[in-house]
């Protein structure tokens, strides 16, 4: 039974509830097979197809309002193949979404409703099961911009485009990858970036306010960018002698979930920190867990984080206010090479680490790599303003599928409407 369908009993069935069903899949293969439909399901142009379990929903979400956008434009449902997933985004959008199991069922969903592009925010290995729908074009978005490695895997040969922000990342892609075709290289900035959302923070008179944001350790060590296992308390310490700063801990949503002890005595000690001056001073620091760190950007007067995306953001958003990155390899040649936005900040790493309270508040007070910044934000996105990156985002995907259709309608031309190679398109 085709999955529509299967929907469309559901729709009749009296157990059917608007807000979820459970929809199994063929009769008698048991309760593991099935799709979840929450909400009711329509057929869509885009497919924004996630593998991974709840852990790594943030790759996701940070993508959800730039999508409810599109969804104006071409129609967008979100697939799951994690149960866990799929619940973690209820009430965050009111895009369709699906649950999808088993591959069979995946291969089914595609080809009754012939989606036109599929978007991916990350390089998990189930991705590969969805490039088997052909016709489709495969889009690689990824989750952030940051100068990470793992931002770029030899996994991107896969996908028929890759978006990146700008020349940072063509670079990147230039330096890591051999055999790779640059031409699938898309410039779209940071759509993410051009959305304007209600402020979770407020400025406080009197006051500097300094967020640190470290990311989270990785999956391996050379993945490894945090700082909060071998600076953290130090740089928090350090801020509240500044005695007009109010310190904003906005972490990496990963770090609440270590099983690093390093990380986590790192990251309880910064928390004390925090409780301890906002009880003796009355300065009232924030610590923020689950917030959106980008509605956070206007009342912050200064960056300090890892190589990560959150520098990178900070940049885009606001190239005027000051940048402290650190760098727990201490290797400032490789740092330099791999992070360029390096040359427009402070570094704390272990030659400075002994100066670190004077280093901070000469780099929220005086600023000296102002006009550096400016030249690095062109490197890491060119010319784009806010508000272009959603327009050069949309434009791409409606180029691309426009390409793929002409060219689905020129091999029917050529090799004939019922020839084995057009079979199905």
């Amino acid at each position: 039974m085709a999955v529509r369908d299967l929907v469309n009993d559901a729709l009749k069935s009296q157990t059917w509830k608007r807000t979820s069903a459970w929809v199994r899949g063929t009769t008698g293969r048991g309760p593991a097979a099935g799709h979840e439909i929450d909400g009711v399901f329509v057929p869509a142009e885009i497919v924004v197809y996630f593998g991974d379990d709840a852990e790594k929903i943030y790759q996701v979400q940070q993508w959800l309002p730039v999508l409810e956008r599109l969804n104006e434009h071409r129609p967008v449902v979100l697939v799951f193949r994690k149960l866990s997933a799929l619940r973690a985004v209820k009430g965050h959008t009111k895009l369709p979404r699906v649950f999808v199991r088993r591959f069979e069922d995946l291969m089914t969903l595609y080809s009754e409703n012939r989606y036109k592009l599929a978007l991916y925010v990350n390089n998990g290995v189930q991705n590969f099961q969805s490039f088997n729908e052909a016709h489709t074009v495969h889009v690689h978005v990824n989750h952030g911009e940051s100068d990470k490695i793992s931002m770029v895997a030899n996994q991107v040969k896969a996908y028929d485009r890759v978006f990146v922000a700008g020349p940072a990342a063509i670079s990147r892609h230039e330096r890591v990858l051999y055999d790779f075709d640059m031409n699938h290289l898309e410039v779209v900035g940071r759509p993410q970036l051009d959305i304007d959302f209600p402020a979770e923070l407020s400025a406080v008179q009197g006051l500097r306010t300094v967020m640190y944001a470290p990311t989270w350790e990785g999956e391996n060590e050379a993945n490894n960018y945090t700082s909060v296992d071998v600076y953290g308390a130090k740089i928090v310490r350090a801020l509240l002698k500044v005695k007009d700063v109010r310190v904003v801990y906005k972490p990496h949503p990963r770090i609440t979930d270590s099983e690093d002890p390093k990380l986590r005595a790192g990251h309880k000690a910064i928390i004390e920190a925090l409780r301890e001056d906002t009880e003796a001073t009355g300065r009232k620091h924030v610590v923020s867990l689950t917030g959106n760190i980008l509605a956070m950007f206007e009342a912050v007067d200064a960056m300090i984080t890892d190589v990560s995306s959150v520098g990178l953001d900070f940049l885009y958003s606001h190239p005027e206010k000051p940048i402290v990155l650190t760098d727990r390899r201490s290797d400032r040649a490789k740092l330099t090479e791999e992070a360029p936005i390096s040359q427009g900040c402070a570094v704390i790493d272990a030659s400075s680490i002994g100066r670190l309270s004077e280093q901070l508040r000469q780099a929220v007070r005086e600023d000296s790599f102002a006009e550096e910044r400016r030249r690095i934000r062109a490197f890491y996105f060119g010319d784009v303003a806010r508000g272009d990156s959603t327009e050069l985002f949309v434009s791409a995907i409606d180029r691309l599928i426009d390409d793929r259709a002409e060219a689905i309608a020129v091999r029917r031309a050529l090799l004939g409407k019922d020839s084995p190679s057009v079979v199905g398109e």
